[in-house]
C-alpha cells in the first residue's frame, strides 16, 4: 500500500466513524423527544381527568345552555385523541400540529365557558367548581412546564437536523423535523 491508499483509507474510516456518530446523536436527541412527551402526556391525562369532572359539575349549572357542555366535552375528546396519535410517535409533526390545534379549541371553548359563569354566580355557591378550577389551574400550569420541556427538546432535535454536515445523515436515513406544542 502506498501512501494515498492508506490516506484514502483512513479518509473513509474517519468519514464512516463521523456518520455513526452523527446517527447516533440524531437517534438519541429523537429518543429525548419521547422522553420529553412523556410527562406531557401524564399532565394531559390528569387534566382530562379534571376537565371531566368540572364539566360534570358544571352540568346542572349549565342545564339552559348545554352547548357549551357538549363543546367542552367534544373539545377533550379532540384533544384525547391528538394526544393518542402523539403518543404513537411523539416526533411526528403532523401529530404534535394536530394536539397543539386541539389545545387551541379545548382552550376557547374553556373561556367561552368561564364567561358563562359569572352570569350564573348566584347558583354557583354548594358547587365545588371553585375547587376544580384551583386545581385546573394548577394541572395547566403544570402541563406548561411539561409542554416547554418538550419543546425544547423538539428544537434541539430539529437544530441539529438542520446543521450541515449533519443534514446529510438525516436526509439519506429519514429524519424528519419534530413538531413543536
Amino acid at each position: 500500500m502506498n501512501g494515498t491508499q492508506i490516506a484514502t483509507l483512513v479518509g473513509c474510516a474517519v468519514l464512516m466513524f463521523w456518520a455513526v456518530g452523527a446517527y447516533n446523536r440524531l437517534m438519541a436527541l429523537r429518543d429525548g423527544i419521547s422522553k420529553a412527551f412523556t410527562p406531557v402526556d401524564a399532565q394531559l391525562q390528569h387534566r382530562h381527568a379534571l376537565l371531566l369532572q368540572w364539566a360534570e359539575g358544571l352540568r346542572e349549572l349549565l342545564d339552559q345552555a348545554p352547548a357549551l357542555h357538549d363543546a367542552l366535552l367534544a373539545a377533550c375528546g379532540q384533544l384525547q385523541s391528538s394526544c393518542d396519535s402523539l403518543r404513537a410517535k411523539p416526533s411526528a409533526r403532523s401529530a404534535a400540529t394536530s394536539l397543539r390545534l386541539a389545545e387551541e379549541t379545548l382552550s376557547s371553548t374553556r373561556a367561552r365557558l368561564q364567561a358563562e359563569l359569572p352570569a350564573r354566580q348566584e347558583r354557583l355557591s354548594g358547587l365545588e367548581i371553585e375547587v376544580n378550577s384551583d386545581q385546573l389551574a394548577a394541572a395547566d400550569n403544570t402541563l406548561a412546564f411539561a409542554r416547554a420541556q418538550f419543546n425544547v427538546a423538539a428544537q434541539t432535535y430539529n437544530d441539529a437536523i438542520r446543521q450541515i454536515p449533519t443534514r446529510l445523515v438525516a436526509s439519506v436515513f429519514g429524519f424528519q423535523a419534530a413538531g413543536t406544542l
